[in-house]
């Protein structure tokens, strides 16, 4: 939809069912309000639905700019089923400023609601501006009060898992308690909500209401229930990754290399590196530098009667700038060299220019599923 301060805006293919329900709620509630508009109360029940989601971005906006003011970078901020997400590639350094980014959401969508609040005063309540109006006013005040809700992956989880990183002195610790304050959140919102819509608690007249209006009360609080939910599992899975990428270390996890010429066959190539206890080869040229690397499926693809008579250039990928990876790179920062330039293989080099070994992307899977298996 656009790049506001650089960060993509995407908007999923959920929203049009959202708008979809929004337009036919809203539009029933405007036309008992204003029955001489028709069938035009749904025209502007979809402004408001358009509206609202505006005024959803404008709190994910608040969290990107919080971000990129952080020099934290900002993927994109996709707008989805009930409400958005901006996703924020990296974890805020100190407590303080992971309290300040998630904060920031919910207090403008709070100062929305004062901004509508203020317009709806200078309006007639009954006309059509003072029906979006207070929609909008509303809709941003539960916005703001449901994301201050203190339970992962909610903003107000967030805040919580500052406070209690900045009391303990462990982010990890400050995920796990705000995480399982989201499971119960999710279970509280799951038997409570409709609860409370069909004791009377959230409208005057919502004792009277059975039947549909009791499905569709069950319906949302089971999908705000799994969102909430999973979201918090997701949370700590996150938290879980973060804590273990620092192990995945470029040098520790390099193959070591022996340099071939590319019309070497394959059999003495392999010959070479087994008597040099290496697991890889790299091409190189007459004054050693380096050219390709020969891929691990190729060498299983070529039957052994054949390896004589096969050249190990035929085999080998061309070295692209992307495919050199420093030794000393880990964590976060190997990953994304590697997201960068996709590939089987990578060469690994030292910081002097001299090659170390190959890195396959493979072991650095295996790696990363291991150290997750691993317990906090």
């Amino acid at each position: 939809m656009g790049r506001p301060f650089g960060v993509p805006v995407y908007v999923a293919p959920s929203w049009f069912l959202v708008a979809i329900l929004i337009t036919w709620v809203f539009g029933g509630q405007i036309d008992r309000v204003l029955p001489e508009l028709g069938a035009a109360s749904y025209l502007v029940s979809l402004f408001f639905a358009v509206a609202f989601y505006a005024s959803v971005l404008v709190h994910e906006l608040a969290h990107t700019l919080a971000a990129l003011r952080f020099e934290l970078p900002v993927r994109r901020i996709q707008l989805q089923f009930f409400g958005g997400v901006s996703e924020i590639e990296k974890e805020a350094e100190t407590p303080g400023r992971e309290f300040v980014l998630a904060f920031v959401g919910p207090l403008l969508s709070l100062v929305l609601a004062g901004l509508f609040y203020l317009g709806l005063l200078a309006v007639d309540p009954s006309s059509v501006p003072g029906v979006l109006l207070a929609g909008l006013m509303i809709s941003n005040l539960i916005v703001a009060v449901f994301n201050l809700l203190p339970g992962l992956p909610l903003d107000g989880g967030r805040m919580l898992r500052a406070v209690v990183w900045a009391i303990s002195g462990k982010p990890m610790t400050g995920t796990i308690a705000a995480a399982w304050v989201g499971r119960a959140l999710a279970v509280a919102v799951l038997i409570g909500l409709p609860l409370l819509t069909q004791s009377g608690a959230l409208g005057s007249d919502a004792v009277d209401n059975v039947g549909m209006d009791t499905v569709l009360d069950a319906l949302l609080a089971a999908i705000l229930a799994a969102i909430i939910w999973t979201g918090a599992g997701n949370s700590l899975r996150m938290a879980r990754l973060r804590e273990h990428l620092p192990e995945l270390r470029a040098r520790n996890l390099t193959r070591r290399a022996v340099p071939v010429e590319t019309d070497t066959p394959l059999s003495e190539a392999l010959r070479r590196a087994n008597a040099a206890g290496a697991r890889a080869l790299v091409v190189v040229d007459p004054d050693g530098v380096p050219l390709s690397l020969v891929r691990e499926a190729a060498i299983v693809g070529v039957p052994e009667h054949r390896r004589p008579w096969v050249p190990v250039g035929g085999l080998a990928q061309d070295l692209t700038d992307g495919m050199h990876v420093s030794a000393e790179l880990a964590g976060e920062d190997l990953l994304d060299a590697l997201r960068a330039t996709p590939a089987t293989e990578y060469l690994v080099v030292e910081d002097s220019g001299e090659i170390y070994g190959v890195l396959s992307a493979a072991d650095v899977e295996r790696a990363f599923v291991k150290a997750m298996a691993r317990p906090s």
